[in-house]
């Protein structure tokens, strides 16, 4: 079988041996990939030290069967990810861009947006830019590109718009805003308010080019980590772990 070749981000590596890696890839060309890096744990070599977490590397790697681990015979690296001095906010944000990379998406899933959006976040994160603003653009729009956005401006079940005024009320099993009539008996209800909820629109918006300008104010920020982190803890059917990290984003 002829090697292929790909960009990728190191989501996770463990060691096999002495000298030896197994690496967990999200690729722009073939999404998640899993492969044994022969020598990888060396200095120098086919890998020359890019396996470092969080990387964008070149790889080349032998595809092998589904049960079986691709067998990565070369990376070179694009770029390291580096905190901007000792921003431990902005290491938990990247750790969790690469947890839900690894959790919503499954292997020989290929997303293009989806990489592209992750090494964007990594990048900026990078470069010192507003974490959790940043952090939430990413987590809106990876759920916008594979399928889950919540629905933010019409009932989930009945599809009238929901006003954005005052408070609203945002169904976490259905996915989305709920109108006054449709609420009652729903459960896994919580409230927010139309600023967050608004704040969430703008966001996920691939088109809205201002959203770097937004500010989001401590009580926002608050409700937006708040339910989001309910919400991809359902969608994923436990909780991730770095959501434990990222409480202080809310300060």
């Amino acid at each position: 079988m002829p090697a292929e070749k790909a960009d990728a981000i190191v989501l996770r590596t463990v060691e096999f041996s002495e000298t030896s890696l197994v690496v967990t890839l999200f690729s722009r060309e073939f999404g998640k990939l899993r492969g044994l890096a022969k020598g990888g744990r060396r200095l120098k070599g086919p890998f020359e030290s890019a396996l470092d977490l969080l990387a964008h590397v070149r790889v080349v790697f032998l595809r092998k069967s589904p049960e079986t681990l691709n067998l990565l015979t070369e990376a070179k690296l694009v770029r390291r990810f580096r905190i901007p001095g000792r921003d431990l906010s902005a290491l938990y944000a990247a750790y969790y861009v690469a947890e839900l990379l690894g959790e919503l998406t499954d292997d020989y899933d290929p997303h293009p947006q989806l990489f592209d959006l992750a090494e964007e976040t990594l990048v900026a994160l990078s470069a010192a830019e507003p974490v959790l603003r940043r952090l939430v653009r990413f987590e809106l729009g990876a759920l916008r590109i594979l399928g889950h956005l919540p629905s933010l401006e019409r009932c989930i079940d009945c599809g009238t718009e929901v006003s954005a005024t005052g408070q609203m009320a945002f169904a976490l099993l259905d996915g989305g805003v709920v109108c006054a009539e449709c609420r009652p008996g729903k459960s896994q209800v919580v409230t927010l308010s139309a600023g967050a909820v608004r704040l969430m629109g703008a966001l996920a918006d691939p088109a809205n080019r201002l959203w770097q300008r937004l500010t989001i104010d401590p009580q926002r920020r608050a409700e937006l980590r708040r339910v989001l982190n309910q919400y991809v803890a359902h969608l994923l059917g436990h909780r991730p772990r770095m959501h434990t990290y990222l409480n202080h984003l809310t300060s």
